[in-house]
């Protein structure tokens, strides 16, 4: 059973600190010089708490996790930052142009604090597995502030859309709380919901659901963390304490506006690469369309309907490559498909047919590791796999001569995710990227 439920969240004073100046995108999204850009964009950013700077004289009587616990109380001391005055959930929307084309979007959740489960409860399932550093680098700093500034973006299947319409209502007929744009042009908008009957609404239609994170097993694996801390200093149980619950954002999988991109994959630094041997180890397996490129004035055209039909191809499990031109031939880009008659249980052997699915296993394991010898350690340590959200980001970087071949997806469908998450496994890292990202510091609960 997902328990969920409303609270009181600090959040920032418009009156002294606008939104567009004081919000940022999550922790592990932000460059060095995302950083730079927001600490000069207002005093009160919240890039002090979210990702402050480290200094070279830092020590453990000051750090950046104490420099950020002494800036987020004295934001509260000053009214930076305020409480709401009563327990609520809420209503988030985001609306967005999706990357690369010209369709805009709007995504709607609500934003509430979930009772943490362990995994083996079977409430809350992952979808990827983690990494110790950026763990133990959210710990410290929730150790210090005791305030989840930062959202997990949690998925939850609803055909009925029993909340999206109450969350509608809210939205067409009441003005936002908070609205900002940020600097990807998404539009942000926040709505309280404290009606305790729309409360209830709330909480029953959630009672029975089971929820996948999307974005955030870093931070949801810290706030587990910080649990069983908690539980161990106060030396009981208490299933009620702040600290057993995290501040979360629910969005349901079968309302509209939920998009994933694909991430591509970029390969560089291969000895003895050869796209005439990988094509023929492929062909027993993969059906090959080919988009020559007699000259650079063709370029563009030969590019465009490459990326054209191998979204229409998505169902026969397509995926394309953009190798550099060899000493004979010239450019060209490539879609391969599985051939009807080709066995995925024999292209990849000892995996769940849930894995074999997945087009992003497929690669891997079906064409990196055997075809270009791209081991998993070697994906592990990024010695010859970088990844990038945009597909033409991914093409330049072989014109520029900085790859040898960029290996294109398409989207996973978020159905086959909640299938994969729900029946406890897992999939490779950067399958999924969920957009927009949910602000950080839009709302702030604290312990």
């Amino acid at each position: 059973m997902a328990q969920v439920q409303p609270f009181r969240a600090f959040r920032y004073n418009p009156s002294i600190a606008p939104f567009d100046r004081v919000l940022t995108q999550p922790y592990d999204k932000i460059t060095p010089a995302m950083q730079d850009k927001y600490y000069a964009a207002d005093p009160h950013n919240l890039i002090a708490i979210e990702k402050g700077r480290v200094n070279r004289e830092d020590s453990p009587q000051n750090s950046v996790y104490t420099r950020a616990a002494a800036s987020l109380n004295a934001w509260i001391a000053e009214h930076v930052i305020q409480q709401d005055p009563a327990p609520a959930f809420y209503a988030y929307s985001q609306e967005f142009t999706v990357p690369g084309t010209s369709l805009r979007r709007t995504r709607r959740g609500f934003i509430g604090v979930g009772h943490l489960e362990d995994y083996s409860a079977n409430i809350i399932f992952r979808h990827e597995y983690t990494l110790s550093g950026p763990k133990a680098d959210r710990l410290e700093l929730l150790r210090h502030t005791r305030t989840h500034i930062g959202q997990l973006f949690m998925l939850y299947s609803d055909p009925y859309l029993t909340i999206d319409k109450l969350l509608d209502e809210f939205t067409s007929n009441a003005p936002p709380a908070t609205e900002l744009t940020d600097e990807y042009g998404v539009v942000h908008r926040l709505w309280l919901i404290a009606d305790p009957e729309h409360i209830a609404t709330i909480q029953n239609a959630m009672a029975p659901q089971k929820l996948v994170i999307a974005d955030g097993h870093h931070r949801y694996e810290t706030s587990l963390n910080f649990r069983t801390e908690s539980r161990s200093h106060a030396g009981k149980l208490d299933p009620h304490a702040p600290y057993e619950f995290s501040m979360m954002t629910f969005v349901n999988t079968c309302a509209e506006g939920l998009t994933i991109l694909p991430t591509h994959r970029v390969v560089a630094n291969l000895r003895d690469f050869s796209w005439s041997a990988v094509r023929r180890y492929l062909e027993p397996w993969f059906a090959t369309e080919t988009f020559p490129v007699r000259d650079e004035s063709a370029l563009p055209e030969a590019r465009a309907k490459f990326l054209s039909r191998l979204s229409e191809c998505k169902s026969r499990r397509a995926i394309g490559a953009y190798p550099a031109p060899e000493t004979t031939g010239g450019k060209g880009f490539y879609l391969l498909t599985l051939r009807p008659e080709a066995d995925p249980a024999q292209i990849l052997p000892g995996l769940s047919p849930l894995q074999r699915e997945l087009d992003v296993v497929l690669l891997h394991q079906g064409i990196l590791e055997p075809a270009l010898g791209i081991t998993p350690h070697a994906v592990s340590s990024e010695a010859n796999l970088t990844y990038e959200r945009e597909a033409a980001n991914a093409l330049d970087a072989v014109d520029q001569g900085k790859a040898q071949i960029a290996f294109l997806l398409n989207p996973v469908d978020v159905d086959l995710v909640m299938d994969v998450a729900t029946n406890g496994e897992v999939m490779p890292q950067k399958s999924t990227d969920f957009y927009p990202k949910l602000l950080s510091g839009i709302t702030m609960y604290r312990l």
